[in-house]
């Protein structure tokens, strides 16, 4: 009886969860992204255990208080600015607004060091209030080109929104390639 209860309980979960995903809308991740990201990031422990610790513009700030990500409103709060690595040279910025005036979807640019721009939708399907995921707009010339660029963005939030684990995965030749950037923050 114990299996069957928890089994259906598990799958409420999942179905529970499965269905508000299918169900976000623009206007809440939006909301999610601002009540969660919004302010500054200090670089995590955790980071020396990824490969884009050992960057030349990443090890000076590990160990410090320095900003190392920063989230922040503009233009009138409908505009989120992500700042990744600030000051250094490295020092990239994400800019994430509604798509259209009726706001279906979020769109984002990033404003990558590959000294490319690459466009994302939010994929509002996959997105949840802890784990923001951003796919390359593939109307878009680059995300369909064999340039190596960021092909998708991931935000993943945990330890009661006081740590984050922010992904950006490179695309090269119109296939996932192996250097990609995973850095872990803590909130200041």
């Amino acid at each position: 009886m114990f299996k069957i209860k928890s089994l259906v309980i598990a799958s409420c979960l999942w179905f529970g969860s499965a269905y508000g995903a299918e169900n976000t809308t623009a206007w809440e991740l939006f909301a999610w992204m601002e009540d969660s990201l919004k302010g500054e990031w200090k670089l995590s422990s955790a980071q020396t255990g990824t490969e884009s610790y050992k960057h030349k513009a990443v090890l000076p700030l590990l160990g410090t208080d320095t900003t190392a990500m920063a989230f922040k409103l503009i233009g009138g709060e409908v505009t989120l600015q992500e700042d990744l690595l600030p000051g250094t040279a490295k020092q990239m910025v994400s800019m994430y607004h509604c798509k259209e005036i009726a706001c279906t979807n979020i769109k984002a640019t990033h404003y990558c060091s590959k000294q490319n721009q690459p466009e994302f939708i939010a994929n509002l399907r996959e997105s949840t209030p802890n784990r923001i995921v951003f796919d390359c707009d593939m109307s878009t010339e680059l995300c369909q080109s064999d340039e190596d660029h960021i092909h998708q963005i991931i935000h993943e939030l945990s330890n009661n929104g006081k740590h984050l684990k922010s992904s950006y995965f490179s695309w090269k030749d119109k296939k996932l390639s192996s250097t990609h950037s995973i850095y872990h923050f803590d909130r200041k």
